[in-house]
């Protein structure tokens, strides 16, 4: 499995529209249907690497994402 953080970084004056287009585009992605996600991470399974990372580099320049391999992952409450 992949772990993608990310996060949006433009200017103050921008960043509404920005997180806006991001989000809306995020809800009409494939990305919306994996089941575990909060607010700054999306757990992807290995067959989806590829549709996310073009997901990303959509929005490279204005979102930092990051990408991470995990065998196990727990939640900790």
């Amino acid at each position: 499995m992949l772990i993608y953080f990310y996060d949006i970084k433009t200017r103050l004056k921008d960043y509404n529209r920005i997180k806006r287009t991001f989000y809306y585009d995020l809800k009409k992605s494939r990305l919306s249907t994996y089941p575990t996600k909060t607010k700054s991470v999306i757990i992807v399974e290995d067959s989806g690497e590829a549709m996310a990372d073009r997901f990303f580099m959509r929005h490279r320049g204005h979102v930092e994402v990051y990408k991470a391999r995990a065998t196990s992952l727990e939640e900790i409450i």
